[in-house]
C-alpha cells in the first residue's frame, strides 16, 4: 500500500487506485483520475477537514479525531486491506502537503493488525 496525489500521473506500479477525498479534486478530469473507485465515506467528515485546514500544528489532533470517525468503518477497513493483500493499492489524496493529510493517517490505520 502507498499514498500519492491524485495530481501525479496515473502508474501501472499504483495497482488498484482509491481517491479518499469527499470533495473531487480541482482540475481533475474523471479521464485523467484512472480511479478504480472514490471512498467518499472513509473520507474525514466535512466538519473535521475544515476544522483542520491542512495547518500542520493541528495534524496530531486531526490524526487522532480522524481516527476516531475510522472506528465505526471497520468494514471499510477490512475491504480496502483485502484488496490490498490481492494487489498493489494507492490511497490518493489531493491535499498539497504530502506529510500532513488524510492519507498518511489511513495507511497507518490500514497498516495496523486487524
Amino acid at each position: 500500500m502507498k499514498i500519492k496525489r491524485i495530481y501525479e500521473d496515473a502508474e501501472k506500479s499504483d495497482g488498484y487506485r482509491i481517491l479518499i477525498d469527499r470533495l473531487w479534486p480541482r482540475g481533475v478530469s474523471k479521464e485523467k483520475a484512472h480511479l478504480d473507485e472514490w471512498d467518499k465515506e472513509i473520507a474525514p467528515s466535512t466538519e473535521l477537514r475544515k476544522w483542520f485546514g491542512h495547518v500542520p500544528e493541528r495534524f496530531e489532533e486531526f490524526a487522532k479525531r480522524y481516527k476516531e470517525e475510522l472506528i465505526p468503518k471497520t468494514d471499510d477497513l477490512k475491504r480496502i486491506r483485502a484488496i490490498a493483500k490481492k494487489q498493489n493499492l494507492t490511497l490518493l489524496y489531493s491535499a498539497h502537503d504530502p506529510k500532513y493529510n488524510q492519507a498518511v493517517v489511513l495507511l497507518e490505520i490500514l497498516n495496523e493488525k486487524d
